[in-house]
């Protein structure tokens, strides 16, 4: 299985090819996410993901284009971003993502499909994302409890995402992130 992490940053994983530009660790293939093509030859890749990176694109349609075109038919595609009630709080965020994001990849949105098709199978809002970042700037007590608020929100979130997304989320301080789960189709 052929897997890519696009914008690996300082986060390398293992079993998957990670590409990035501005990093301290060595990525294993170098470029510019926000130049296309990427390095990499058409219908290649089974699984893609990306963790915290397209918020930083100036074009996350193109770079979801790029992926489709590097991608099999069929290939899984995860796609974890600040969700836009706290997306913009990193002074290099460019976009903001909510739950509607996988409606411009479908033909059938006439408010905007971008010529690529993909099929959602999941949308997740995280309240407390990202905890292995998060344990190494809270003390243990804090990092607790917002772990448990996470999960107690995180569970009201998962009975309307969309609620949650638009409304909901402003009563709870937002929540950190909305996961994106897709199925490349061609």
């Amino acid at each position: 299985m052929n897997k890519l992490n696009i914008g690996s940053g300082e986060f390398l994983k293992e079993g998957f090819i990670n590409v990035d530009f501005y990093s301290v660790t060595k990525p294993d293939v170098v470029h510019d996410l926000s130049k296309f093509p990427y390095p990499f030859e058409e219908n290649y890749f089974d699984w893609v993901e990306s963790d915290h990176c397209f918020e930083h694109l100036p074009n996350p349609f193109a770079v979801m284009k790029e992926v489709h075109r590097i991608s099999k038919n069929g290939a899984t595609v995860i796609i974890r971003v600040p969700h836009f009630s706290r997306g913009f709080t990193h002074a290099e965020h460019k976009a903001g993502f909510d739950v509607t994001f996988p409606y411009y990849f479908k033909k059938t949105f006439k408010g905007g499909f971008q010529g690529v098709e993909f099929e959602s199978t999941k949308v997740r809002l995280r309240w407390f994302a990202q905890p292995y970042f998060k344990k190494a700037v809270l003390s243990k007590p804090q990092f607790y409890i917002a772990l448990g608020l996470g999960c107690f929100f995180d569970l009201f979130a998962k009975i309307s995402t969309f609620a949650c997304s638009r409304i909901w989320c402003f009563w709870v301080g937002g929540f950190e992130e909305v996961e994106f789960h897709f199925i490349v189709k061609k």
